[in-house]
């Protein structure tokens, strides 16, 4: 069956669909030897031979879903030109090529997905801003009640103190909150702690969308569960409001 060359190359793991689009217009695909810059090409790997970047793409590869949890100080992709490290610093001994879905920042730790899907990535991504995250955030000093309510309003998000872990011995003077936001408004939550003199010194994001990183060591990575999948589908597909019939005057 022939399918769109960025749709193959995605599917095999080789890259996002997105970055599939660059290879192609960039002239590193090939079909049956031929050199492919239109985006609209179409191929069939049982009589088709594919490359893309070098490879050699021979049968649809087992799809491939894994939440790790990426320490801090770690590049939140496959490859570093500065030589820090990287996801695949945690995924020695993991054979098939996945990459992550969106972003976290090298100083942040927490929850990332990795997939070899490049047609779920790609519906991820497109809908990024509707998929709800969750971090644990620490600021400079303590937020009352009212700081809470105030200063999340402000920002666009949900805020709620955590335990504190050096409370009970009377050392706690920077403090925790959880943060429930959509990632358009992290920078803002950011801007906003700064101006009332409580700036972020650390990010944790421990919730994805359905996923979690309860469970899961720091630099460790699990497999998804069926059910977590079905839900992750479901995030990057959000049920659009259609306008009703317009009213008669």
């Amino acid at each position: 069956m022939q399918e769109r060359l960025q749709k193959i190359i995605a599917r095999a793991g080789i890259a996002s669909r997105r970055h599939a689009e660059q290879l192609i217009s960039s002239g590193q695909v090939r079909v049956n030897g031929r050199v492919v810059t239109e985006l609209g090409t179409k191929a069939d790997l049982a009589t088709d031979r594919v490359e893309a970047a070098g490879k050699v793409i021979t049968a649809s590869e087992k799809l491939v879903y894994l939440a790790l949890n990426k320490p801090t100080e770690v590049v939140a992709t496959m490859t570093d030109p500065e030589g820090r490290k990287t996801l695949r610093n945690s995924l020695r001994g993991f054979p098939p090529r996945v990459y992550p879905v969106g972003n976290l920042e090298y100083a942040a730790s927490g929850i990332i997905l990795l997939t070899n899907d490049g047609d779920l990535a790609a519906e991820l991504l497109r809908n990024w801003e509707h998929i709800e995250q969750a971090y644990h955030v620490k600021v400079k000093g303590m937020l009352t009640l009212h700081d809470l309510a105030q200063l999340g309003k402000e920002a666009g998000v949900r805020m709620q103190t955590l335990r504190q872990p050096d409370s009970t011995r009377g050392r706690a003077a920077n403090y925790w909150y959880e943060v429930r936001m959509r990632d358009t408004k992290k920078e803002q939550l950011r801007r906003v702690l700064f101006k009332a003199q409580h700036p972020v010194e650390k990010w944790i994001r421990i919730g994805l969308g359905p996923i979690s990183v309860e469970g899961i060591p720091r630099g460790r990575y699990r497999e998804l569960k069926t059910s977590e999948l079905e839900a992750l589908r479901k995030a990057a597909s959000p049920v659009r409001k259609t306008k009703g019939p317009a009213r008669s005057s």
